[in-house]
């Protein structure tokens, strides 16, 4: 992040203007800093970055020439002057940033000054972004350059440079010759060029260049560069340095030869054979010469299938078996056999066999090595150590022999590479079982072990343990370099014991092993916990759903309700019906919550984008949320005032539900009287087209302790305190906001305090559906003057700034007493308020009451706009009777307000306004819908019907196939298929339609209309041979879309 600061110089008497633009803050990384003086001067106009200069009743030329005279180059100068002066200032218009018509109100000066500041900022903001965008550029390690159409360079990065041995001074315009050194362009390189800007597609070509450093070889990628009308300005290019890996390669080969060599010449045989044995692909000398034949031919010729003929005969079975073993790719294994020759001659041979994998194909590699010598030589160790050999394990670091009935022992085998703690103790030329054994543990043996070894290591002991079994084993801790090791002592008993007791004693450490063991204990203990809590977790979660659901059916219940009371009032049961279908829709997308994460988890859910409204989005949230805030009597705040792109590109189902997860658990969580609030902020920085929003969620509910703050995206997860107090949910709502969050490429904070609140922070960047545009000021109501009337301070100073932003002059009272008191003020002093916008509820009086008194004086000519959060349909009448004019639903947004207003003074604007934006068919005719159940079928015909559609009903996909078949081609013109139906589903009567001999009965247009309407479920449709999709409960405006699209073709 930048900082910049500021020094502004005010010339002038402008004492007011400037008084104010000194109590303004600055913006974010920005401070200022005021020098100031009656007239202009020019040593101070030389140290600011920005002038304001009060031209008004002064010589404008004299006070410009020794502004512009005093002035840096980049000091930005802004002028004060009035109407008439403007004409002055012609010949210097081009050192004036800006130009203030004087007068002005303080409000205009603010605005103006705020929009200098934004401009400024917005200025560098884009300085630190190209900043940004060079530095990445030189910072990656290819060569990287752009190139006009003439194949001069016009820029390039810090790697080109060092390449070339250049400086970008030396490199930036110029050709290819003059930088890489040589006589002339390189044709290919200019013909490849050519090629990428005439195609307009990418390049890929490796080219050789010299350089200080010598000869280099480059893979080049070469793409066109675009100007902004679209047209071709040159290429862009990117190189990658591979001298060194194709030295690389070159490498790689040589080894290999070598490699081939070492194969052909070591003493140690090698082959590689197929699975059956059928075929050896590869086999070198040595392995020939062990198994007794001169060449591979002599080898197959013989008989050669796994095992070869000269192994001998006892040992064939037990190598196939061994081979046999081997069943994964990687799998190894040792076996010893013998060979007998031709000559008689019998060779012993460790042989390993690996099983192995190269393009998809499996063999066994083998390697045969001649142990003949070992062999006799072990035979010989092993006759003299007989009774030994069942002690002498491997894994054994030290092995002694000892006489129990002597004490007396020798060093059989020591493996104490640092001869630190067995050499000293036991590496004398005699040695005594008991005083050796306790020098080793005194020294080395851990403190709480000692007792236990000593005693195990007793003559008397061993004996008593050894008379009943062959060996004895104890385990202890000992140090090694000042660490604790688990180590194992085994001592087996060595012979008969029939005239004397020997015993082979052997020291090794387990550590590794026995860690492995105490890791898998923790880890399975572990894992029993987190089983444990899940399955508690999962265990409530029926229970819990009910709160999620009942939300938004409390909303389709209660509407019902309202509706049957009113159904005479076919507006006010319109407007009932419509909440009805919003709480719904929502009540599906619920269903769905335990799919949705599981279609999370496995990865399965996808976003889908399309335009829509933040208006209709919040809206839509209030009327399934209005129930429960005016049951739990809340306030819920929500400011749109900083948003001006409304229309935006984004998954609006996803949007909803993080949103309703998110205000539902403040409303859920917050206590009678509490508030709730949203505000919603446009930010700056997002990229051409895009807007960065950030919602921000806040309520003085409950509040969650710091332990379940770090873990309250986790599924199943509660904080305790909600149980506590009967507050039901899934636990599922938090960990698919969590998950939607991430899909959608935003981010989601949150704090929380116990028995204070809660604060969520979501930000996302949409795709805008349009251009945001300055809102447009209503010429009869330019500068009036209007009364806001709130007892909330929030909703005043939004709903001001809007109006203000209308091109209005707004004020703002907390009560409606004081509401009364202003209008008989400005009655009296016959300056009336144009426009009054009234809170339906206000804690003095209601706003019906405020209304009807204000009427009292100023009579009928003056607009009352009532703005509320609740349905306004059953004090409607009453308040128009009071004088109300007209209604606002709370949250506002800029628009909305616009229209009230327009509204109100008569001004249409070429058919904007509240039209509804009714989908309708284009095309009527015959259809045959396939549909198994009766309800659906109703449905599907009545609004159909409705349309001027007529309908035909096949009870299953049997039944459908059998009318079409029936039919003469142009009968029907669509079919609607149910996907999941008895006899013949969906899918398998439409392949059955594809496949009719009639043509044109085969290409009638399908669309699929069930219930299945996950992403994959569309995907099938289509697989499946039918034309679309339309998912249930039918959304009857996507219905006509689809018919529409389709029809028009047919």
């Amino acid at each position: 992040m930048y900082h910049c600061h500021l020094h502004f110089y005010l010339a002038g008497q402008a004492c007011e203007v400037f008084g104010i633009i000194k109590e303004m803050s600055p913006l974010e990384q920005f401070t200022h800093e005021f020098s100031e003086s009656g007239m202009p001067k020019a040593e101070m106009a030389a140290k600011a970055d920005v002038i304001l200069a009060d031209l008004q009743d002064i010589d404008i030329k004299e006070a410009l020439q020794v502004l512009i005279s005093g002035k840096r180059s980049g000091t930005e100068l802004i002028v004060l002057v009035k109407k008439e002066q403007i004409a002055l200032l012609a010949d210097n218009l081009e050192e004036i940033k800006d130009i203030w018509i004087m007068p002005m109100s303080g409000e205009e000066v603010r605005f103006r000054f705020l929009r200098w500041q934004q401009a400024c900022k917005i200025s560098k903001d884009f300085l630190q972004s190209s900043h940004f965008l060079e530095a990445t550029i030189n910072s990656v390690p290819n060569l990287v350059w752009y190139k006009d159409k003439k194949g001069i360079h016009t820029k390039v990065n810090d790697s080109f440079c060092r390449t070339v041995n250049k400086t970008k001074e030396q490199v930036e315009g110029r050709g290819h010759a003059y930088i890489w050194d040589v006589e002339q362009d390189d044709p290919a390189c200019i013909e490849s060029e050519r090629v990428v800007m005439e195609t307009k597609e990418t390049c890929v070509s490796e080219e050789v260049v010299q350089t200080g450093a010598g000869k280099r070889l480059l893979t080049t990628y070469k793409s066109p560069l675009y100007d902004l009308d679209g047209s071709v300005m040159g290429t862009v290019g990117v190189a990658i340095d591979v001298t060194q890996e194709r030295a690389y390669e070159r490498e790689i080969l040589r080894k290999n030869h070598t490699l081939e060599m070492i194969f052909t010449s070591i003493d140690c045989g090698v082959m590689c054979h197929t699975l059956d044995g059928s075929k050896v692909l590869s086999i070198n000398k040595a392995a020939l010469k062990i198994l007794g034949y001169e060449s591979l031919e002599e080898l197959m010729e013989t008989g050669f299938n796994m095992i070869a003929p000269s192994v001998m005969k006892p040992d064939r079975q037990k190598l196939k078996d061994a081979i046999g073993q081997l069943k994964n790719k990687g799998d190894s294994i040792s076996v010893s056999y013998r060979v007998q020759h031709k000559n008689g001659e019998i060779l012993h041979i460790m042989g390993n066999i690996k099983l192995l994998e190269e393009n998809g194909e499996l063999y066994y590699q083998r390697f045969l090595l001649d142990c003949t010598e070992q062999k006799l030589e072990e035979k010989k160790k092993e006759r003299r150590q007989k009774e030994l050999v069942q002690a002498l394990s491997i894994d054994y670091t030290l092995v002694c022999f000892f006489d129990l009935d002597t004490g007396k022992g020798s060093l059989i085998r020591n493996y104490d590479s640092s001869e630190k703690v067995y050499s000293p103790i036991f590496g004398g030329k005699e040695i005594f079982l008991e005083e050796s054994m306790g020098q080793y543990i005194q020294k080395f043996v851990h403190e709480e072990d000692k007792k236990e070894m000593l005693q195990a290591s007793s003559r008397d002991w061993i004996k008593k343990e050894l008379a009943e079994k062959d060996f004895n084993c104890v385990n202890y801790r000992m140090f090694v370099d000042g660490e604790v090791k688990y180590f194992q002592m085994k001592i087996v008993r060595a012979g008969t014991w029939e005239g004397s007791h020997g015993v082979v004693l052997g020291l090794h450490s387990v550590d590794e092993e026995t860690r492995d063991e105490l890791h898998k204990k923790s880890m399975l203990e572990d894992a029993l916990m987190q089983a444990n809590r899940a399955s508690k977790a999962k265990s409530v979660f029926l229970s819990n759903m009910s709160h999620d659901i009942r939300t938004p059916m409390n909303a389709i219940v209660g509407f019902t309700n309202l509706a049957i009371t009113h159904i005479d009032h076919r507006e006010l049961v319109e407007e009932y019906l419509k909440k009805i279908e919003t709480s719904g829709n929502h009540l599906l997308s619920l269903i769905n919550d335990v799919l949705d994460m599981s279609r999370i988890e496995s990865g399965r859910m996808h976003l889908e984008e399309s335009a829509c409204s933040l208006p209709d989005i919040l809206h839509g949230l209030c009327n399934i949320l209005q129930a429960d805030i005016h049951a739990k009597q809340l306030e819920l705040h929500i400011d749109t005032v900083d948003v001006l792109d409304e229309e935006i590109f984004c998954d609006k189902l996803r949007l909803n539900q993080v949103l309703l997860n998110l205000v539902g658990n403040s409303v859920k969580y917050t206590g009678a009287g509490g508030t709730v609030s949203m505000r919603i902020t446009e930010k700056g920085g997002a990229s051409e087209g895009y807007a960065n929003y950030e919602f921000l969620i806040k309520d003085t509910g409950i509040g969650m302790s710091e332990e379940f703050v770090a873990h309250i995206f986790e599924p199943f997860e509660r904080e305790e305190n909600t149980t506590m107090s009967g507050i039901q949910g899934t636990g599922l709502g938090m960990a698919i906001t969590k998950n939607i969050v991430d899909m959608m490429n935003g981010t989601i904070e949150v704090k929380s305090k116990q028995n204070v609140g809660t604060e969520f922070i979501v930000s996302f960047t949409f795709r805008l559906n349009s251009v945001a545009k300055e809102p447009k000021q209503i010429p009869e109501l330019k500068n009036s003057r209007v009364l806001v009337v709130d007892d909330d301070y929030n909703t005043c100073d939004s709903v001001s700034y809007m109006l203000q932003q209308l091109g209005m002059r707004a004020e703002w009272t907390l009560s409606g007493k004081e509401a009364v008191l202003r209008t008989h003020q400005a009655v009296t002093r016959n300056d009336d308020y144009c426009v009054y916008i009234v809170d339906w509820l206000l804690p003095d009086m209601n706003g019906i009451e405020v209304t009807r008194r204000i009427r009292k004086e100023v009579g009928e000519n003056a607009p009352i706009i009532v703005l509320t959060a609740y349905d306004w349909s059953d004090i409607e009448e009453e308040a128009r009777e009071a004088g109300v004019t007209s209604f606002c639903t709370k949250p506002l947004f800029l628009s909305e307000l616009r229209s009230c207003l327009d509204s109100i003074v008569n001004i249409g604007e070429d058919g904007e306004g509240d039209k509804e934006d009714k989908v309708v068919p284009l095309h009527t005719g015959r259809i045959l819908l396939a549909e198994d159940v009766d309800l659906n079928q109703e449905i599907a015909v009545a609004i159909l019907g409705d349309a001027g559609f007529q309908i035909e009903v096949a009870g299953n996909g049997q039944i459908a196939v059998d009318m079409l078949k029936k039919s003469e081609p142009g009968y029907y013109q669509t079919i609607l298929m149910d996907v999941q139906m008895p006899v013949m589903n969906g899918y398998e009567a439409t392949k059955e339609i594809r496949k009719l001999e009639n043509r044109e009965l085969a290409s009638i247009p399908i669309i699929a209309m069930t219930a299945n309407a996950f992403e994959e479920d569309k995907r099938e449709a289509i697989k499946s041979g039918m034309n679309g999709h339309i998912a249930k409960p039918i959304d009857v405006k996507e219905l006509f879309r689809t018919l529409n699209s389709i029809l028009e073709h047919v």
